[in-house]
């Protein structure tokens, strides 16, 4: 086989691997989240099947002909590639778990396979191009130098251009299918075997791979960079919709009314606006994370001519609720998309009256805004008594909501928490508002604000009880934080 064909055949099988791992990631977003752990996990399966396949297929190549091996090795990574979507969806509907040990099952039972297939196809280029020992370092040097090159490429053309440009299916048949086309070709030029058999055996199973893929039910209505997005309505005149983003309900919006609350955590950072100032003084608001921009309408809503800028990730949320969440953006409710960590560095000081946090990844706060040195940027940005309200889920002993608070204690005078009865005392777990303020915070406010709702069952650690709270707590940093590992899951 000549040197190019052998080099590409090496780059694009290394490709292949590094698109999947990268596409891994949101392939199990919908189901997992997106968390360091289940990157964690997507990395080291991969690497194990890389090992094993790159074990398994030097010695193959060593008692079978490696001619006989190449065309086969890419028509069934491209079959394996085909399945990871089916794949997914039976570990989705067989219950598998969220934590450590679900996100292995996951990520092996779809990647592991294609990952090793696919990673034989180097070893075995490699004993096809050794003719003399003479020359086993410059060969296989060169080879593992192309292979890396391919990863590369893979990588950054997943990442930056594919993901940005294309749903993942499409991607994923995509990879199937070139790898199943380029190992026909393989087969025949190099592997000599017979066109009609070659030709029936891998369109049958190319065809039936690709029909497997297409048919497996999705989970997403919107497929961003970012989310698996769908929006259910959910009351008979079409009002009221539903917002799905990954694993989590993100928002409830009722599109004729901006002041309705359905969700707790909605209502609880409700009473925090309501009991800020009278509710016929404008405010000057932040929102970092936008979802259902329920929070940025109700507060539009509740106090005409107030200010409400949003800091939303994703622009393909932002275009989901403009088409099927009603919303409408004005000078009085803003929209700027990228990071906020990037984006609050450009604010300038003594801004804002309230900053709300409400952005996830998963089923945790990201943990680049959890930390003191992004808490440095809100109090900055902060007027003198401004609140920053974050929300966060967490299940008992809280054990990342009490990181988070003695954070906050790190950069604010003074720090509180408000939610249901049974969450603080760790008796159930769900969503809880954290807040802090340069000045002392009237929570009994904020309670009374929720009595109004009918909410009494609604209870607030004041900053008495907070030393005991947060005992023994770590604080969040820039170089510790590890908030996937702290979130205590159901």
């Amino acid at each position: 086989m000549r040197p190019l064909l052998a080099g590409l055949i090496v780059f694009g099988a290394s490709a292949a691997v590094l698109v999947l791992e990268i596409l891994a990631v949101r392939l199990l977003a919908p189901h997992l989240g997106i968390t360091l752990e289940v990157t964690t996990g997507i990395i080291g399966t991969i690497l194990a099947g890389i090992a094993v396949g790159t074990w398994l297929g030097g010695r193959l190549a060593d008692e079978v002909d490696p001619r006989w091996l190449l065309g086969p090795i890419l028509i069934l990574g491209g079959v394996l590639a085909l399945t990871v979507i089916p794949i997914v969806s039976l570990a989705a509907n067989a219950g598998v778990g969220h934590g450590p040990q679900g996100i292995l099952i996951y990520a092996t039972t779809a990647f592991f396979l294609p990952a090793a297939v696919l990673s034989a196809a180097s070893p075995t280029v490699v004993k096809m191009q050794l003719h003399t020992l003479g020359q086993t370092g410059s060969i296989v040097g060169r080879y593992s130098a192309i292979g890396t090159a391919g990863a590369i490429l893979g990588t950054f053309a997943t990442g930056f251009l594919l993901v940005a440009a294309l749903p993942t299916r499409p991607i994923v048949i995509g990879l199937g299918v070139v790898l199943i086309a380029s190992g026909l070709v393989i087969a025949l030029r190099v592997g000599r075997a017979r066109p009609s058999g070659v030709l029936g055996l891998g369109l049958t199973i190319g065809m039936g791979a690709i029909v497997w893929a297409l048919v497996a039910p999705g989970p997403c209505q919107r497929e961003s960079a970012y989310f698996c997005i769908s929006v259910e309505t959910v009351s008979a005149d079409g009002s009221e919709r539903l917002l799905r983003m990954d694993t989590l309900r993100h928002a409830y919006v009722d599109l004729d009314d901006p002041t309705q609350l359905e969700f707790m955590y909605t209502r609880l950072l409700g009473d925090v606006a309501d009991a800020f100032a009278p509710t016929t003084t404008p405010l000057e608001v932040l929102h970092i994370g936008g979802g259902g921009f329920t929070l940025p309408r109700y507060i539009a809503a509740t106090r005409p001519g107030s200010t409400n800028r949003v800091l939303e990730l994703d622009p393909v949320v932002l275009d989901v609720a403009r088409e099927e969440l009603g919303l409408t953006t004005s000078e009085a409710l803003s929209v700027e998309i990228g990071d906020a960590r990037l984006a609050i560095r450009q604010e300038p000081a003594d801004v804002f009256d309230l900053v709300i946090g409400d952005a996830f990844g998963g089923p945790a706060v990201p943990w680049h805004l959890t930390t003191t040195e992004f808490l440095s940027d809100v109090s900055r940005i902060l007027r003198p008594g401004g609140i920053y309200a974050a929300n966060i889920i967490d299940h008992p002993p809280l054990a990342l909501a009490r990181a988070e608070l003695a954070t906050l204690g790190e950069v604010f005078e003074h720090v509180g928490v408000y939610g249901p009865a049974s969450r603080l005392e760790l008796r159930s777990g769900g969503n809880i508002i954290l807040l802090a303020s340069d000045e002392p915070i009237a929570t009994d406010a904020i309670v009374a604000a929720n009595d109004v709702h009918g909410g009494s069952a609604y209870l607030s650690v004041d900053e008495v009880e907070m030393a005991d709270f947060v005992s023994g707590a770590p604080v969040l940093t820039d170089d510790f934080a590890p908030t996937d590992q702290l979130l205590t899951r159901p």
